[in-house]
């Protein structure tokens, strides 16, 4: 069987099968599987059946492996963190709003995989959103509006001891490893509109959940802005909507896409296996 890759029939994301993941890969193959990968923005691997060997060695395919600097990870994997929601959970639905991973850091991840190993037998989709697109089809008056910004980048909402996900009793009846810090109030600095290192593409890099605000702008105008970004970028035309099944790996660019949670499987547990890859030349 060889490498078949469908695209999705929305603005990112494409299918692979003909491969078997727990076998190692060529480096030609390894080559077609990341240009697919640039391409679509958002690849898919169905009916895998992975270790954690596996998930590190081919996450590694896609580049260096990452740090996730406020998870938790599984023992004897220092690399591989448990995106986890057990049955009888109340807290509400971990990341359920468009973001990029970690995008707070000096230098962002270039990618994330996540890896199906419970899934409910409904909801629980995840929603990728085409940056790209966004940046290409935004409008004359808001894309005026940005011209030039740099964005403040922070994860103080989050994982700052008092953020989101900080330590409250509803928080502590969770079960993936969420660990918050005082670190989570530093800022960094990001151009709103980037340009990706290997496509040369442009996109929005912007997210309600880590921007602050806008330099030289004051607090009402950049949140006016924000709102008006996020009502753009997660509009439907942009947007794959991603159905999980058991033994599948999705690897995304952070680069290109932002993407969601979503619940709906109250009852259930769900469990997926994640790694982040550094943005390094390979």
């Amino acid at each position: 069987m060889s490498l078949t890759v469908t695209p999705t029939g929305s603005s990112c994301g494409a299918v692979a099968t003909g491969i078997d993941l727990t076998e190692s890969v060529s480096p030609e193959i390894v080559s077609e599987l990341r240009s697919h990968w640039l391409e679509h923005k958002v690849l898919v691997f169905p009916r895998q059946n992975l270790s954690n060997d596996d998930l590190e060695r081919v996450s590694a395919y896609f580049g260096e492996l990452g740090d996730d600097p406020f998870f938790g990870h599984i023992e004897g994997h220092k690399h591989i963190c448990a995106i986890q929601r057990n049955a009888d959970e109340t807290a509400p639905v971990f990341a359920e709003f468009f973001h990029s991973d970690w995008s707070f850091m000096k230098t962002p991840p270039a990618a994330t995989a996540l890896y199906g190993i419970k899934i409910p037998p409904s909801g629980g989709d995840t929603l990728f959103a085409d940056q790209v697109a966004a940046y290409e089809q935004m409008p004359d008056e808001l894309r005026a509006r940005t011209e030039g910004l740099m964005a403040i980048h922070s994860a103080e909402l989050g994982y700052a001891p008092d953020g989101v996900y900080g330590d409250s009793e509803e928080n502590r009846q969770r079960s993936m490893k969420i660990v918050t810090s005082e670190k989570a109030r530093d800022k960094q600095e990001h151009p709103l509109v980037i340009t990706h290192r290997e496509t040369g593409n442009k996109a929005l890099f912007s997210s309600l959940a880590y921007i602050q605000g806008f330099v030289g702008m004051d607090k009402s105008e950049s949140d006016a802005l924000l709102i008006d970004l996020y009502n753009h970028q997660s509009k439907e035309e942009f947007v794959y909507r991603h159905k999980w099944e058991k033994g599948m790996l999705v690897i995304w660019d952070n680069r290109s896409v932002l993407h969601s949670a979503t619940g709906g499987y109250d009852g259930y547990d769900r469990l997926l296996h994640r790694t982040t890859i550094s943005d390094t030349v390979i």
